[in-house]
Formats: structure tokens, sequence, C-alpha cells
């Protein structure tokens, strides 16, 4: 159940993040303006706030973590907001990327 929920916040954490990113992007560089920055800021402080509710209580693991979920996270969002085509290097990127989560938030410690 305790991954179940890491998982289910590592999910709600990229999206709020990465949603946020895009929203201000879309805002600023899209010329979409200020609210969607506005809503774009709001998402990025939910972001902030999802992170605190992970079980580890170690703030440098949650974050490196994270950042793998971040990235696989970035290249679905590509794909399915902004019809972006990754090659098979971001796949295997993203791929490692996971590994990587697996193995600093799930193996077993003493």
């Amino acid at each position: 159940m305790t991954v179940a929920r890491s998982l289910l916040l590592f999910v709600l954490a990229a999206l709020a993040e990465i949603g946020g990113a895009w929203l201000v992007w879309q805002g600023w560089r899209e010329h979409r303006g200020v609210l969607w920055i506005a809503g774009g800021i709001i998402a990025l402080g939910c972001y902030g706030f999802v992170a605190t509710f992970q079980p580890d209580p170690h703030f440098g693991r949650i974050l490196a973590a994270y950042g793998g979920i971040f990235v696989a996270g970035s290249l679905v969002w590509g794909m399915v907001v902004d019809r972006f085509r990754p090659d098979r290097w971001d796949l295997i990127g993203a791929g490692i990327c996971l590994v990587g989560v697996a193995v600093i938030m799930y193996m077993p410690r003493r």
C-alpha cells in the first residue's frame, strides 16, 4: 500500500509541476495572458505541497527520485498535450530514470 500511495503522489506531483510549468509557458511564450501564468504559479505551489505527503521523511531522497518521474512525465505530457514524438533515446533515457526512481525509493533498507 505504501508503494502505491507513493507512486500516486509522484503522479500528482508531476501533473502539478509539469502542468504548472506548461501553463506559465503558454501564458508567456504563447502570449495567452496573465491568467494562464497565474494558474501555472498556483499549480507549481500545489506541487510543492504534494511532495510533503510522501511517506519517506528525507527531502533529498524524495526530490532525487521525483527527478526521474519528472523526466518520464515530461515526455508523456509532451506526447499527450503537444503531440511530441519522443525518439528511442528519449524513451531509453526515461526508462533509465524510472529504474533510478525504483532504486532510490523502493529498495529495502536496513
